[in-house]
């Protein structure tokens, strides 16, 4: 499938998705969201695609926020279905997908940039990256999932600084405050993101990877257990064919083949 505003690849079971707006700091409109949405969905379905990199194109900007001009005339109702939307297409979609999603930050990550960033199952981030959320500056709040995944993150008192004073913190503040797991030279984030991290993904059962992902969200859910979730998921596990695999491998003293 083509797009107009994201390039899709993938090698070696790892696909690679790039927003691709640079003029436009590759900020998110309504066509991007939906072209992610579509694109991210392919990608689960595809079965020799097993890690995802979500990143911008150029050096500038990872995301710089969303399209300010598409909703700058919106009313109470149109801005509450705009963010109910993203959150439903995009935002929500990556963080319950079932193959784990990395963000790869390179420049400016601000607004529904760093909204994206988050959603994902966690961050590497370039030494040049910076990110905040500058909502308040313009008379409004993060509305696709900001206020609640960057205190989740970060601690209730650090989100509350950063939205309130609607500043940006560096790549090294982002890791210190637990935002980002790694920060690397420009020129090295995707080559280590992709080596680094995807690769050793790679070699662990994608079914388990699954149960984990849907273990350590139920964490954050309201109203569910997540410890009775675990306890499914792992009764799960050994139902599956990744289960005999990892195990006979084990016995055998040889890797896994999942």
């Amino acid at each position: 499938m083509s797009y107009n505003n994201i390039l899709v690849s993938s090698k070696d079971n790892i696909a690679q998705v790039t927003i691709n707006r640079p003029e436009k700091l590759n900020a998110l409109n309504k066509e991007t969201i939906l072209e992610l949405h579509n694109a991210l969905g392919d990608l689960e379905e595809e079965d020799s695609v097993r890690v995802i990199i979500i990143t911008g194109a150029g050096e500038k900007a990872f995301v710089a926020g969303a399209d300010i001009s598409e909703f700058a005339d919106f009313d109470e109702e149109q801005g509450a279905e705009l963010a109910r939307e993203g959150q439903r297409l995009l935002f929500d979609f990556i963080e319950n997908l079932s193959k784990p999603v990395i963000a790869a930050v390179n420049g400016f990550a601000l607004g529904g940039g760093l909204e994206l960033a988050m959603a994902c199952h966690f961050r590497v981030a370039s030494t040049n990256a910076k990110m905040g959320l500058p909502e308040v500056s313009l008379g409004v709040i993060p509305g696709y999932g900001g206020t609640q995944r960057l205190s989740l993150l970060v601690g209730k008192g650090k989100a509350m600084e950063m939205i309130m004073t609607a500043g940006m913190i560096s790549a090294e503040e982002a890791k210190e405050y637990k935002l980002v797991n790694y920060v690397v030279p420009q020129e090295e984030l995707l080559p280590f993101t992709e080596e680094s991290i995807a690769t050793k993904i790679l070699r662990n059962s994608p079914l388990a990877i699954s149960a984990a992902i849907r273990a350590v969200n139920a964490c954050y859910q309201d109203g569910v257990n997540g410890f009775e979730t675990e306890i499914e998921e792992f009764g799960n596990s050994f139902g599956t064919d990744d289960f005999i695999e990892g195990t006979t491998a084990f016995l055998e003293k040889r890797k896994a083949n999942f």
